[in-house]
Formats: structure tokens, C-alpha cells, sequence
């Protein structure tokens, strides 16, 4: 059994680095946290007179630079004056040249959410008359792409880093202070800060490219890093940085003057490492607290000390939880975590989940706002997944706090597995004999679990050492041999022979190992503890990265705000439309919107279909696609169809030409008779999901 565990302990390892992998990689970019909610002129309007400007409005405040709202000619000219200007507090308008040209102008946009998001989207306005437009939109979403999903993995490595450094040294104070000299808790926490020190500098370098182009080659770009300092998001990372140098003060205190007091010299220092590094944790949690989700939005006074005290508990439980399973299966033979250790983890570990979960019932609701926002949006589902996930997690510790019920120190099995076996035969017989005839009969015929542990242990490391002692002495004899063949008899080709002398101390190590693995599984308590340990953490690694796209992914709250908004914006100007198409049909333009679902990954959205002059003979149609909340949707294929059933005509195709990202038009569509026609329009978003959608309406 005991040769059985490291290969099994090795290939979950593998599965569950796998498993991660997959869930970064298929999280995709990450989800814009404020959305456009209104826009003057707004998505596909034709109007008289060239605007003097263009008003953009958002679902929160975001940050701007030179680049950031741009207007396009339809040659692609820019034709706006710069900087765009803070009309509101959620709105921001850019000036446009005098004396534009007839034609379709595209709105460019990428902003950053107040919560550090990159935001981008583009549309489509005209003047006079719609026209052709040579400008191509990315369709690649902001913070796609190589560098988003670089981006995502250091969120990842700092949230992991965080954890090991915070958990593995809080263990070490709170429950284990032995551990403190054990050199596998030494390593553990110092590869937590730099993880998490190697995962900040790689945020600070990547935020530039990450925010603005998404070009890999921006990387390095010192003039986009000095932007970077300048932001909410650059002087928090440049914060963490000073506080690690702070961190990595206690690391070498803790690892150094503490490990070398004695007992009663612990003590007074244990207070002042205790303050000291509440104080850099504290710090370190509110690097992420002031620049993401709980730094604005609702109640944010309030959010962000929630928030810290929310990643100090996911901290301390489950870095401890890593710091135990280091201890339980790399602490040597002469330093084992004891039994008390590991109950004091117990009872820190069920504080820290209590603590998580009053502060993640408040999260929830802050950032859902509504029982639908569960199913609803993604972030409500990613929540649902990370629910059960801790449940589970909560489930596979209430199984180890029954096994640290049961731990004792020093365990029975391994303290027979230390004595002689002379030693352990008096003492069982001994025993055996100052029990009663009846009691003694029964005892035996109950199977000992204990003993068959202990037993099937020794006999595997009495055949290791067998083998290894066999071959000594046939290596020995065939030396001895050879030293004869040479003349020299009784020589030695052991003595002075440096290969030789390290092959010994290989085959020595290869006995102490087997050794230590065998007191060490000879405690069935023991054994059970670390199998449900290591299940602990297996289910932390890919809690973590479902908290890591969750932190990426737009809140329930404000994408359910956002799709209100554009309905409401989009009714108002259906409205507006259907009154003019009425009251003066000749001269009039028809616009009808139909929400669509595909049923395939990111297939929801609303088709709009603008239909100028809505008379019979030609007409101008224009097809927009938009996302849920309002950015235009760049999909493969479009179709629309009209029938008129009252005279059975139709349907008549139309397959309308891709303008730019989310715009299709089609000139010269011929209506032969005015009636009530339905227009069908049929949109495609994969390979295999598309969905048809119709209304009726009255042309001509």
C-alpha cells in the first residue's frame, strides 16, 4: 500500500492541474463589468444633420484616455477631436469636425469599468443616407485573446500565492510552531511569496496590453506601463509589491529568530509576528478589495472591508489546509505534527469557514441582487458552481475533523512499529495473559485493522531491506573477488571509491524512506487523515479557479441593469420609429426589434431590422445585432425573409451584405404589394445553432 500512495498522490495532482487548465482555458476573456446602456445618436439611426458630437453612457463610471471613443468615416478617417469629455457622472462625449460628409459613420470604444475591466464595442450611425464603409471591427472582445488568458493565469498564480503564503504561515503560528524549523513548511511558504510576488510584476507589465490593444508585442512598452502607474488598478499593484517586501521581513523572522528561541522566548514573540503579519495579510487583501468588485457599485464602504475579511478566511483555511497536508506527508520522522496541531487547525478552520460564508451571503446579494440573477446570468451560474463546490469542500472536512477525533500522539500502531519486534511480542503476550479467558477469546476473533496495517508494513520494509542487504553482500563478495583476481588478496574495492560509497548512501536513503513511509502509514487514523486532506485540497484547486473567472466575469446585478436599460432605450426608440412609419408612410422608416436565442454558449442577443421608406418598390434594409447588453454582436450569418399570407406571397429572401460588426444592409428590396408582411429573420451564431424570429408590421 504504502509504494501505491505517491504514484496515486502524483497522478490527482495531474488530473487536478488538468482539470484547472481546462476551466481557464474555456473561461474565455473576461466579461465587461460596466456595459453601454445609451448612446446620442443612438445604434443605426439615420439623421439629417451631422451631430456636433457623439454621448456614449455607461452602466457605471469608467476610465478614459485620448483613444478611447473614436468616430469613423466610412473610409475609415478618424473624424472626432480627441479626448473625450465627462458629460455625467456615467456618461462621456467626444466633439466631432464640422462639415461631414452623407454616409455611415462607426463608434469605436474601449474603456476600463471602474472594477479594472477592459470595456469595448463599436456601432454604427448615418447622415443623409446609409453607405458602404470600408472600417473593420475586431471582433475579438476586450481582454481576449493571448494576453487576456495570460492575464487570467496570474490572477490565478496571485490568488494561489496569496493563499500559501497567508495559510502556510498562519498555520505555522496559530497551530504547528514546531513547524517552523520543518524545511517543507520553510519551502512552502516562501514558494507562496514568490508566486505571488512573480504573479504581481507579470499583472503590472501584462494591465497595459491587457486594457489597450491586446497586442503581446505591448508588453514591454514602458510608455503603456507609466499609464498603468497612474491608474486605480497600477498603484495597487505597485502597493501589493511594498507590502511583499514587508512580507518577506516576517518570512525571515518567523524561519530565522524565531525557530532558534526556545519555548517560553516563543511565546512573547508569537504576539508580535501575530500583529505583525494580521497587518501585511490584512494589506494584501485590501490590494485586491480597492481596485475590483467591492470598490464600487453598491455600498462599496462597506464591500471592501467584507471583501478582506473574505480572503482572509479563504486564506487561512485553505492555506492552512495545503500547510497540513505538507506536514502530514513531508514533516520528518523526529518533528511530526501532532494530534493538538492539528485540532487547533480544526477549530481555526471552522471559524474561517463561518467567516466565509456570513461575508460571501453579502457578496452574493450585492453583486445578484435577485433569486433569477442565479440562473439568469453567468455570473449567478459560475456562483451556483462555486456553492457546491465549498459544500463539497465543507462535506470532505467534516470527514477529517472525525479522523482528528480520533488522532492520538503517539499513535498506537506506530509506536508498536518503532519498538523491537522481541520488544512487542512480551508486551503483547504479556497482555494477553493478565486478560480473561473470555475477553481474550474475543479480542482475537475481531480483526484487528491495526495490526494488519503495521504488519503488512513491516514485512513490505523487511523485503526492501532484504533486497537491498543481498545485494550488498553479493556486490561485496564479487569485489572481494576481483581483489583476489588481482593479487591483492581480501582487498576491498569498496574502500576509497567514491561511486561506490555513493551507491551505499543511495541504498541507505532507500531504506530510511521505506522506513519513515512505514511508521508513517502504520496509524490507520493517520493514514485515513492525510487520504481526506489531500481530497481537501484537491477540491480547493478547482474551487480557486472558478473563483478566478468569477472575478472576471461581469456581475448578476449590473448585466441585468444593463439588459433593462437597452430594452427600455430600445422600446423607446421602436416607439418613436413606429409613430413616424404612421403617421407618414411614404416618407417614413419601419424599425422592429426581436430578442433571439440560439440555445448554444452565447447565443442570446436582439435583432433589429430598419426598413426605409416601408412603401412598395425598393426599400433600404439595414440588420443590426446586438448582445443583451447593447454591444453590437459580430455573428456568421444573417437571412431574412417576407411573406404576405393574405395574398400568398412569399417568402421572398433577402440576404443581406456584412457592413461591419453587427451590421448588415441590402439595397433595392423589392416590396410588389402594400399589406400587413411578416418579416422573418433567421440568425446564426455557430455552425449548428441558429434561431428564426419574426414579426408583422404594415409597409406601403
Amino acid at each position: 500500500m504504502t509504494q501505491t500512495i505517491a504514484p496515486r498522490v502524483r497522478m490527482l495532482v495531474l488530473l487536478l492541474l488538468a482539470a484547472t487548465g481546462m476551466l481557464l482555458a474555456g473561461a474565455g476573456p473576461a466579461s465587461a463589468h460596466a456595459a453601454l446602456t445609451g448612446s446620442d445618436p443612438q445604434q443605426g439611426v439615420v439623421v439629417d444633420k451631422a451631430p456636433t458630437q457623439v454621448t456614449l453612457t455607461f452602466s457605471e463610471k469608467v476610465a478614459t484616455s485620448d483613444d478611447s471613443l473614436r468616430v469613423l468615416d466610412p473610409k475609415g478617417k478618424r473624424v472626432d477631436t480627441g479626448k473625450p469629455s465627462d458629460v455625467s457622472g456615467t456618461s462621456y462625449a467626444v466633439r466631432l469636425h464640422s462639415g461631414l460628409s452623407d454616409g455611415t459613420y462607426t463608434v469605436t470604444y474601449q474603456v476600463v469599468s471602474a472594477d479594472s475591466h477592459p470595456v469595448a464595442g463599436a456601432y454604427t450611425f448615418s447622415i443623409g443616407a446609409p453607405s458602404t464603409t470600408s472600417v473593420s471591427v475586431s471582433s475579438q472582445a476586450a481582454g481576449g485573446g493571448v494576453v487576456g488568458w495570460l492575464y487570467g493565469f496570474g490572477r490565478y498564480m496571485s490568488y494561489a500565492g496569496f493563499i500559501v503564503l497567508v495559510g502556510g504561515a498562519a498555520f505555522v503560528l496559530a497551530c504547528w510552531q514546531r513547524g517552523s524549523g520543518v524545511r517543507a513548511m520553510q519551502r512552502l511558504v516562501v514558494s507562496g511569496w514568490v508566486a505571488l510576488t512573480a504573479a504581481t510584476l507579470w499583472l503590472l507589465l501584462l494591465r497595459g496590453s491587457y486594457t489597450g490593444s491586446g497586442s503581446f508585442g505591448d508588453i514591454f512598452d514602458l510608455s503603456l506601463l507609466s499609464q498603468v502607474l497612474q491608474t486605480k488598478t497600477g498603484a495597487a499593484l505597485v502597493s501589493r509589491l511594498l507590502l511583499l517586501a514587508a512580507g518577506a521581513l516576517f518570512i525571515a523572522v518567523l524561519f530565522g529568530a524565531y525557530d532558534k528561541r526556545e519555548d517560553e522566548e516563543k511565546r512573547d514573540l508569537t504576539f508580535g509576528l501575530a500583529v505583525g503579519g494580521t497587518v501585511v495579510a490584512a494589506g494584501l487583501a485590501a490590494s485586491w478589495a480597492m481596485a475590483e468588485h467591492a470598490s464600487t457599485g453598491l455600498q462599496p464602504g462597506i464591500a471592501m472591508p467584507v471583501d478582506i475579511v473574505h480572503l482572509l478566511a479563504v486564506a487561512t483555511w485553505l492555506g492552512g489546509l495545503t500547510a497540513l497536508l505538507v506536514a502530514l506527508y513531508r514533516a520528518p520522522e523526529e518533528t511530526p505534527v501532532d494530534g493538538a496541531a492539528v485540532r487547533r487547525f480544526s477549530r481555526l478552520a471552522f471559524g474561517s469557514v463561518v467567516a466565509l460564508v456570513a461575508t460571501g451571503i453579502y457578496q452574493s446579494w450585492r453583486q445578484l441582487g435577485s433569486w433569477s440573477a442565479f440562473t439568469d446570468t453567468r455570473y449567478g451560474q459560475l456562483l451556483l458552481v462555486k456553492i457546491g463546490l465549498v459544500t463539497l469542500l465543507v462535506g470532505i472536512a467534516w470527514i477529517s475533523r472525525r479522523w482528528t477525533a480520533r488522532l492520538t500522539q503517539p499513535a498506537p500502531a506506530a509506536e508498536a512499529a518503532r519498538r523491537p519486534a522481541k520488544d512487542r511480542a512480551e508486551t503483547d503476550s504479556g497482555t494477553r495473559a493478565a486478560e480473561p479467558a473470555g475477553k481474550r477469546s474475543r479480542k482475537s476473533a475481531e480483526p484487528d485493522e491495526e495490526a494488519r496495517a503495521e504488519d503488512g508494513a513491516r514485512k513490505q520494509t523487511s523485503a526492501v531491506e532484504r533486497e537491498l542487504v543481498e545485494g550488498r553482500v553479493k556486490e561485496h563478495a564479487g569485489a572481494r573477488s576481483a581483489g583476489r583476481g588481482k593479487g591483492r588478496p581480501g582487498a576491498d574495492a569498496t574502500t576509497g571509491d567514491p561511486r561506490r560509497a555513493a551507491q551505499l548512501a543511495r541504498q541507505r536513503a532507500a531504506v530510511d524512506a521505506t522506513r519513515t513511509k512505514r511508521l508513517r502509514d502504520a496509524d490507520p487514523t493517520r493514514f485515513g487523515l492525510r487520504r481526506s486532506v489531500l481530497a481537501e485540497a484537491g477540491v480547493a484547486v478547482v474551487l480557486l479557479a472558478v473563483t478566478t473567472v468569477l472575478t472576471q466575469t461581469e456581475p448578476g446585478r449590473t448585466e441585468q441593469d444593463a439588459k433593462a436599460a437597452t430594452a427600455a432605450s430600445s422600446a423607446s426608440s421602436s416607439s418613436s420609429s413606429g409613430s413616424t412609419g404612421s403617421s407618414d408612410s411614404s416618407a417614413g422608416a419601419l424599425t422592429l426589434d426581436m430578442s433571439f436565442d440560439t440555445g448554444g454558449e452565447d447565443g442570446k442577443g436582439v435583432v433589429r431590422v430598419d426598413f426605409d421608406p416601408a412603401r412598395v418598390g425598393g426599400n433600404e434594409m439595414h440588420v443590426y445585432v446586438q448582445r443583451p447588453n447593447g454591444r453590437a454582436f459580430d455573428v456568421p450569418e444573417v437571412k431574412v425573409a417576407f411573406t404576405l399570407a393574405a395574398k400568398d406571397i412569399g417568402p421572398l429572401p433577402v440576404v443581406p451584405d456584412h457592413i461591419t460588426t453587427g451590421h448588415w444592409s441590402a439595397s433595392g428590396v423589392q416590396i410588389p404589394l402594400a399589406g400587413d408582411w411578416k418579416i422573418a429573420v433567421t440568425v446564426r451564431t455557430s455552425d449548428i445553432d441558429q434561431a428564426t424570429v419574426s414579426k408583422n408590421a404594415q409597409i406601403g
